[in-house]
């Protein structure tokens, strides 16, 4: 029985957090992607708490024009941001089993542009 592409997904996800966990001193970034949007969040996995969050549907970010990709920079650089402000400097990268290519990647160099390590 064939997997369909949301399923293949979600047992690479699973496969992924079994290694990255977000600790307080290395938060864990989280990405998810939809069609339309992306999200990121640092999240402590310890005491189950978001410490920075941002996305695609920011009023900051929707106002800003270009294609996926550069959005993705946008809420990259804009989640390293916040993250910075909360005393976060690495973090562990979690691409929710998406592949590292394309807006994944994008979020990603923007968050490192900010000034966080992974």
């Amino acid at each position: 029985m064939a997997l369909t592409k949301n399923e293949r997904r979600l047992r690479i996800k699973s496969r992924i957090r079994k290694v990255v966990s977000g600790t307080e001193t290395r938060p864990r970034l989280a990405v998810f992607r939809s069609n339309k949007e992306i999200y990121a969040q640092v999240v402590d996995d310890v005491t189950g708490k978001t410490l920075a969050a941002a996305s695609s549907r920011d009023k900051d970010i929707v106002k800003s024009k270009g294609n996926k990709t550069e959005v993705a920079a946008l809420v990259g650089k804009t989640v390293g941001e916040k993250a910075k402000k909360a005393g976060v400097d690495t973090i562990s990268f979690d691409r929710g089993g998406y592949l590292y290519h394309g807006r994944v990647k994008s979020l990603a160099e923007g968050a490192r542009e900010a000034g966080l390590k992974f």
